[in-house]
């Protein structure tokens, strides 16, 4: 078909879209991520619906932290609660950012094209430990790729130049109280994310780097995944995540020479994703969507019943100008309206006044 003088009205026409927006009352709240308990035990910080909330640690109404249209995830506490660090992607990649931990304003901290990912507060929470794939070490024999082989930095709360901590790959990094030993999980290529069942010469372990000696110990076996340790509130063992019994659950491993880890859940259909963990040594993490506290001492989970109450984000309707998105069209035998599709829906447009409908 000729590119004619009625298809150039057709491109300059503007379609009427809804956009759903989040209820204004209270309902559940499903399929909550990147879930992580305050230092005190009381509060859960979560990811859902793209931005961050809090809720009690026993569960309840949870009240929203971000508002931004970006993305928010990956909540980490400081040591003394007050602040909380977390990625966002409000400038295209994600940053590093930190706000208050009773809701305020958002300081963005890290400023890199590379996408920055926090994983821990430093000791003294004077900075944020984070990963990024920014600069290898010229004697590092990993590939260099920002997906895929991140180094670990840490930046001050104050801003500034951040500081390379490691070349190699260290997810989830945290130092125990000392800032001695790094607990971290390694990345030896490209994996997703969210990948299960990795029995492969890729799949994560668990390590502590030395500071004083700046040596690297592996303490699982190679072959099934484990990552995300955390730090026992006495520092002489882990928490951490694997897959050695065919799904991700929670295990523990005492630091002593030869100690075997030992398994404190037993789901067997879906993965525990996202372990952290309180000063007294609460255990909090998320299963099958929904968040559970494991209070120390007690040998079950409890799920938390959380819901959600927002207005919304956007207007129910938006204008979408559509232009460049038609990808087919046709003009009516009496040439009074034009059928074309934008953004896999069909719509008809007045040649003479302008209307489209879906």
């Amino acid at each position: 078909m000729r590119y004619t003088r009625t298809a150039r009205v057709l491109v300059c026409t503007v379609a009427l879209l809804s956009i759903a927006g989040a209820a204004a009352a209270a309902e559940p709240a499903l399929w909550l991520r990147s879930s992580a308990i305050s230092p005190d035990g009381q509060t859960i910080v979560f990811s859902y619906r793209g931005d961050l909330w809090r809720v009690p640690s026993n569960g309840g109404q949870a009240t929203q932290m971000t508002v931004h249209a970006a993305y928010e995830s990956r909540p980490v506490w400081s040591p003394d609660g007050s602040k909380i660090a977390f990625a966002s992607d409000r400038y295209g990649n994600f940053d590093v950012f930190a706000m208050p931990a009773m809701g305020g304003t958002a300081e963005r901290l890290t400023f890199h094209s590379a996408s920055d990912y926090p994983t821990s507060f430093a000791p003294d929470g004077s900075a944020v430990l984070f990963t990024s794939g920014r600069l290898d070490a010229q004697s590092n024999v990993q590939y260099p790729t920002r997906r895929a082989q991140p180094e670990l930095y840490r930046v001050s709360l104050e801003g500034g130049m951040p500081v390379q901590v490691l070349t190699t790959p260290a997810m989830y990094a945290v130092w125990d109280s000392a800032g001695q030993r790094l607990a971290y999980s390694d990345q030896k290529g490209y994996e997703g994310e969210l990948r299960k069942h990795d029995d492969s010469s890729f799949a994560r372990d668990v390590w502590i780097f030395d500071a004083a000696t700046e040596r690297h110990t592996r303490l699982t076996d190679l072959g099934a995944d484990d990552r995300q340790p955390v730090w026992a509130p006495n520092e002489a063992s882990l928490y951490f995540l694997s897959e050695r019994d065919g799904t991700f659950n929670v295990w523990s491993l005492s630091l002593e020479d030869g100690a075997d880890p030992a398994q404190l859940t037993s789901y067997d259909t879906h993965p525990v994703r996202f372990l952290s963990i309180s000063d007294n040594g609460d255990l909090c993490y998320t299963w099958d969507g929904s968040i559970y506290v494991r209070a120390a001492g007690v040998s079950e989970s409890r799920k938390l019943e959380v819901t959600t109450a927002a207005d919304r984000r956007h207007n129910e309707m938006a204008y979408i100008d559509v232009a460049r998105n038609i990808t087919d069209f046709d003009v009516s035998p009496d040439g009074k309206e034009i059928v074309f599709i934008a953004r896999g829906e069909v719509f008809v447009t007045s040649t003479k006044h302008g209307a489209t409908r879906r």
